[in-house]
Parts: C-alpha cells; sequence; structure tokens
C-alpha cells in the first residue's frame, strides 16, 4: 500500500470511529447546545417536532401520564434540596439550604459526568463555605450515582469552592 492510501484509510476509519461513538454518547434532546438544554420550555419542545413526529408525540404522552400522577418537574435544586431534607443529616441540611441552582445532574452517560451546584457563599476557595460546600458534595454523591461523576460546588461569585466524585 502506497502512503497516500495509507492516510486516506486512516481518516476513513478516524471519521468513522469519530461517528461511532457520538451515535452511541445518546442525544439527549438538547438542540446541539452542548448539553444545556435543560432549560427548555414545554411548549418549545412540542413546537420542536413536526406533526409526524411520534417520538414527540410519545414523549409528550409519557409527560402527560406524569402529570397525571401528580408529579410535577421540579428544578434540579429543588429535587437535590427535597432529597436532602427528607434523607440528610442536620449539617447537610444546614449547607444545601444555601444552594441556588444545580446544573447537569439529570444528564448522565457514566462516561464523563459532570455536575456545577451554585451556592450563595462568598470568598472562594478560602471562604466561609470551604466547609459546608464538601458536605454539599458529599450530599450530591448520595442523591446522584455515576461510574465516572465530578461535582462542583461553586460560590456566589462564580469561583470553585470544592469538588468530588459522584
Amino acid at each position: 500500500m502506497g502512503m497516500k492510501t495509507k492516510v486516506a484509510l486512516g481518516a476513513v476509519v478516524g471519521i468513522v470511529v469519530i461517528g461511532v461513538v457520538s451515535a452511541n454518547s445518546g442525544d439527549n434532546g438538547d438542540g446541539g447546545n452542548g448539553g444545556k438544554g435543560g432549560d427548555t420550555s414545554a411548549a418549545a419542545d412540542k413546537n420542536a417536532g413536526g406533526s409526524g413526529d411520534k417520538a414527540g408525540k410519545a414523549d409528550d404522552a409519557a409527560k402527560s401520564d406524569a402529570g397525571d400522577k401528580g408529579a410535577s418537574k421540579a428544578s434540579q435544586a429543588e429535587q437535590f434540596k427535597a432529597f436532602v431534607a427528607k434523607n440528610g443529616t442536620p449539617k447537610e441540611k444546614a449547607a444545601v439550604a444555601h444552594v441556588l441552582k444545580v446544573q447537569g445532574a439529570d444528564q448522565q452517560n457514566d462516561i464523563l459526568d459532570s455536575a456545577d451546584v451554585y451556592t450563595d457563599f462568598t470568598g472562594g476557595l478560602m471562604g466561609e463555605g470551604s466547609g459546608p460546600s464538601k458536605l454539599i458534595a458529599s450530599a450530591f454523591a448520595d442523591w446522584k450515582d455515576s461510574k465516572n461523576g465530578l461535582v462542583t460546588v461553586y460560590d456566589a461569585d462564580g469561583e470553585i469552592i470544592t469538588n468530588g466524585n459522584f
């Protein structure tokens, strides 16, 4: 085989491998937003599928079944706080009261899961939230489970306070 043939064959194999990996990584329906499409509205989801979108109709039916059971879709932060309120220690409950927002907790593939927890603590790594943020990361690990997950806790200014595996 000539050098040009080897390079072309290598490029084709590389493209096929990339296609297989991206197909197997799963489509979370984020519309190409890099995994940050969890904040779309129900109306946008209904309008995104066409009139012949059977998967969209199945999703709508599943959502209506969940609504019939009285299970309203709470934000990730509310779900996390509810879990800790039910299962956490008193110190974890006090720490989680400072949580403002949780992102990435609902999108897991056990390959490289990443979640962000935003708090109202100040001072970054050496600030007042250093100890409680470790409790938040620990409580998050109790809430979600992943083979390869990383939760990062941020302060009010967006500085990293701590991170932990989940």
